[in-house]
C-alpha cells in the first residue's frame, strides 16, 4: 500500500505548499491534505498527477522504494496495489533513479487503470502477455490481443481498459525524460 506520509515529506523537501502542489496537479488542496494524512486513498489518476508534479516514479511512495537491485528472483517482485482499484502492478526491477519503470500489470475484466485519461512526461511501451487490453490514447482506442505490443509518448492522454472476460496481463516499460 502507498506510504502517503511520504507525499508530505517530499512536498516539503521540494519547498512546495499544498496550494502550489494543487496547482501543479489540478487537484484541490483539501484533497491533497486528506491524501497526505491518510484519510483518503488517491485514485490511480490522482496518484499519477502527484508523482508527475513531484517528479518521482509511480513506485516511489510504496514500501521498499529505497531499494535498487540488480536482480529480482521469482516471487520477490514488489506488488503495488491501490485500495480502490482492481489493477495490480508488479515492479519487475526496482529503480530509484526514476528514469525507467518496468512493470507487469494485471487488470481484472471490466476494469480500467484510471477513471480518466492521464498524461505525464516520458514514453511507454507495452506487450500483452495474456488476455485483451484496450489502450485509450487521446480520442483513439486501440485494441490489443495476446502477443501485441504498443509504444507511445506518455504526454498523450491515455488509460488502459480490460473489456475482455479474463484478466489482462501485460508488461510495460515507462521512461521519463
Amino acid at each position: 500500500m502507498i506510504r502517503q506520509e511520504r507525499i508530505r515529506e517530499l512536498r516539503k523537501k521540494q519547498g512546495l505548499t499544498l496550494m502550489e502542489l494543487a496547482e501543479k496537479t489540478g487537484l484541490s488542496s483539501s484533497l491533497l491534505s486528506q491524501i497526505e494524512r491518510g484519510l483518503v486513498d488517491p485514485t490511480v489518476s490522482s496518484f499519477w498527477k502527484i508523482c508527475t508534479a513531484l517528479n518521482v516514479p509511480l513506485t516511489y511512495f510504496f514500501p521498499g522504494s529505497e531499494e535498487d537491485r540488480l536482480l529480482v528472483r521469482k516471487g520477490e517482485h514488489r506488488l503495488l496495489e491501490f485500495s480502490n482499484s482492481k489493477v495490480r502492478y508488479h515492479e519487475l526491477i526496482p529503480n530509484r533513479t526514476g528514469k525507467q519503470e518496468f512493470l507487469l500489470v494485471e487488470i481484472q475484466p471490466g476494469e480500467m487503470s484510471e477513471k480518466e485519461l492521464v498524461s505525464h512526461p516520458g514514453e511507454e511501451s507495452g506487450f500483452v502477455l495474456k488476455g485483451e487490453l484496450t489502450v485509450a490514447l487521446g480520442e483513439e482506442e486501440i485494441h490489443l490481443k495476446e502477443g501485441d505490443s504498443i509504444h507511445f509518448l506518455s504526454t498523450t492522454p491515455h488509460r488502459y481498459l480490460n473489456r475482455g472476460k479474463e484478466t489482462a496481463v501485460s508488461i510495460w516499460v515507462m521512461t521519463s525524460p
